[in-house]
């Protein structure tokens, strides 16, 4: 199935409800690869496989600035 979706103006885009139904997760992965972006359902077994995941991103997580090491040190601490 290919749907076609336009891009808000806050930069989000809709997965179609059916395609959502199919995986147990609200979370998804979007990868970056050369031309085109990948989403995948957060699936945690595969994560731990990879062994590694976007704690912190500051774009997302401070409007852009970056963080003060020590801070940063009190995030990581909290995923362990």
């Amino acid at each position: 199935m290919i749907t076609i979706t336009k891009i808000t103006s806050k930069g989000q885009i809709t997965l179609p409800a059916k395609w959502r139904r199919n995986f147990s997760t609200n979370q998804y992965i979007i990868e970056e690869k050369k031309d085109r972006l990948e989403i995948k359902p957060l699936i945690l077994k595969e994560l731990y496989k990879k062994n590694e995941y976007t704690v912190f991103d500051a774009i997302r997580d401070n409007k852009g600035k970056g963080i003060k090491a020590k801070d940063l040190i009190k995030i990581l601490k909290k995923t362990v």
